[in-house]
């Protein structure tokens, strides 16, 4: 388990105590114009920049690829910790920011979550980390109980910001737009971010977005090593290999070779790999990879539960793969379905606006995806609210399952409901959950379509953050731009139903990348299919599921029936919901005995933590 994380300690004595207790036996220690620590913690070469000017001093944490020169330029115009507002506002990348100025400090992570910042207080003091798991450490926290409930009875879809509470009590998570600002001991948090309006027409926002993504992929290679970038065929992963190829020589390309006829990624891989001569292709048979759900019970983390679980073999197989190959850095698509396919709350909006316009697009999703006409207009015009929404999952959290085709058109992403297997008193502790929220959740944004593109964008990534960790483990940073800062804002600017609709397919970042990425896949309609791989690798790995659920945690702990699961396992599957349903319900199951060993498996000492 990869032990890297970072401490943020206020400029008062009581820094030194909270020093003492941090979990590594030899961390780094960044210090204060005063002398006192500042940042304390483990992490890799390069990782970190740093610019002092005067009494100010500025950290990035992260993917941020700017110059020392222009970090230096833009630090020398800080004079007080507000000042960091246009400094983070024209940092390119995914980073963290921390400032020390003058006595005062100040820490704020990405605007996806991607970084995050979570903090506790400590010894009279409050202090800040990148990971809850390191302020689980410190402050000796218990599990929040009923956080866990909720991931078990929601089954992992639980969306933010009532996903982005910590598994810790005592440990609280900063919302990716706002910033902690520490007076001495005690730190209070701001909002310094808001979304930009989305009022840009579609030729304009493709301009912005393609100065974007061309910016963030300029200067994206490892300071050593090499770069190395998926290559799907599908049309998110292919504009970062053709961007990164510009300034790439070595590049280094990669993808698991697919193991169903019907899956179309290889034929438009290939394509690509044929306008990519510079580059080295590396593609890995389906015989060479571990099976979907292979090794089940092995740990991938220490922080929270890990929400691939059907995948996890094969993303430490790649991570080691690419670190063979000489690869430092690669670059992921992830982020590209949130940011370029905008969820159907889009409609409403654009029905009070431009009614004919709605009505087109809801006749083309009845056509296209059989979209019940009337449910659909009677869900746009009496939308609800944001808390009507989370007190109506509440409410209906034990209902059966929805009918599939009918779209999510309001507040939330999709509708929770409760597996089969998750106790009473895991559905009550989630129910008191979801209408605590109901009454404090405050909408991201006034135009529903862009809101519900920054619930998926702030949910999403922090997956994406925990997949990282096997990635770092092998030596390789997974980087993700399409999460970048100045990449999202350039989207968010765009009219939503502009970019939305059921005719093309991402028209944003087609019109974004024409002559960058080969016409035959900005055409692209279709996307790879992998339910039957999944089917297969369930059935061939059932026995060490059931296995791991023999001595049940999470039953010990009341919060599922193990012979409900049992049965449903061993049940015929008509589809894919049982893989889907199963891979969070693991890595509850895998992370509550983590974190409930007599031994604490975060201790970041050593370098990996074994399987349970």
């Amino acid at each position: 388990m990869t032990g890297t994380g970072f401490v943020v300690l206020p400029d008062t004595a009581a820094a030194d105590e909270a020093r003492a207790v941090t979990p590594w036996a030899d961390p780094r220690v960044l210090s204060h114009a005063s002398g006192r620590p500042w940042l304390v913690g483990r992490w890799s070469p390069g990782e970190i920049r740093v610019a002092t000017a005067g009494p100010v001093q500025v950290a990035v944490v992260g993917v941020c690829p700017v110059t020392a020169t222009r970090l230096s330029e833009l630090t020398a115009r800080i004079r007080t910790v507000s000042d960091v507002d246009a400094l983070a506002a024209a940092l390119p990348g995914s980073c963290h920011v921390v400032a020390s100025v003058a006595g005062q400090v100040r820490v704020q992570g990405s605007l996806t979550g991607l970084r995050r910042v979570f903090h506790a207080r400590i010894n009279e003091a409050d202090i800040a980390a990148d990971r809850a798991d390191v302020l689980a450490a410190m402050t000796g926290a218990g599990i929040d109980a009923r956080a866990l409930a909720v991931r078990v009875a929601c089954g992992g879809l639980v969306p933010s910001p009532l996903a982005d509470q910590p598994l810790w009590s005592g440990i609280a998570a900063l919302a990716p737009d706002h910033c902690l600002v520490w007076d001495r001991e005690r730190a209070r948090t701001l909002r310094w971010w808001r979304p930009p309006a989305p009022e840009h027409p579609l030729s304009a926002g493709a301009d912005a977005v393609r100065e974007a993504l061309t910016t963030a992929l300029h200067d994206r290679a490892p300071a050593e090593g090499r770069l190395s970038t998926d290559l799907s065929g599908g049309m998110d992963s292919t504009s970062l290999c053709f961007l990164a190829a510009r300034n790439t020589p070595d590049l280094l390309t990669f993808r698991w070779g697919e193991a169903e006829a019907g899956n179309d990624d290889a034929a438009f891989a290939s394509r690509s790999i044929g306008a990519l001569g510079h580059a080295e292709h590396l593609v890995v048979p389906p015989a060479e990879l571990p099976s979907l759900f292979a090794a089940p019970d092995a740990l991938m983390d220490t922080e929270e539960p890990y929400p691939f679980v059907r995948t996890a073999a094969r993303t430490r197989h790649t991570a080691r793969l690419l670190a063979g190959r000489g690869a430092r850095r690669h670059l992921a698509g992830h982020g590209g379905d949130e940011l370029f396919t905008p969820f159907p709350g889009y409609l409403h909006p654009l029905l009070r606006r431009r009614p004919m316009t709605a009505l087109r697009h809801v006749r083309g999703y009845a056509a296209l995806k059989r979209w019940p006409v009337l449910h659909t207009l009677a869900s746009l015009v009496h939308p609800g609210d944001e808390a009507a929404w989370w007190q109506s999952q509440a409410d209906h959290l034990t209902d059966p399952p929805l009918r599939k085709r009918r779209p999510s058109l309001g507040w939330g992403l999709w509708p929770l409901r409760a597996p089969s297997w998750a106790t009473a008193t895991a559905t009550d502790a989630a129910r008191e959950a979801l209408r605590q929220t109901a009454d404090r959740a405050q909408p991201l944004s006034a135009d529903l379509g862009q809101h519900q593109s920054l619930v998926a964008l702030r949910t999403s990534a922090p997956w994406y953050r925990l997949l990282a960790r096997p990635f770092a483990e092998a030596g390789v940073q997974l980087d993700s731009p399409f999460f970048d800062d100045r990449v999202v804002e350039a989207v968010l600017g765009v009219r939503v139903h502009e970019h939305a609709g059921p005719w093309r397919y991402k028209p944003l970042l087609a019109d974004a990348m024409r002559g960058i990425v080969p016409e035959s896949v900005l055409g692209r309609s279709t996307k790879g299919e992998f339910s039957e791989e999944a089917s297969t690798g369930l059935r061939s790995n059932l026995p060490a599921i059931l296995d791991l659920f023999t001595d049940s945690a999470l039953a010990a702990h009341g919060l599922i029936d193990p012979g409900e699961l049992r049965t449903q396992l061993l049940s015929p599957q008509a589809d894919n919901a049982m893989g889907i349903a199963l891979e969070p319900l693991i890595g509850c199951e895998l992370w509550l005995r983590a974190a409930t060993r007599p031994t604490p498996a975060w201790r970041f000492d050593d370098v990996r933590t074994s399987s349970p």
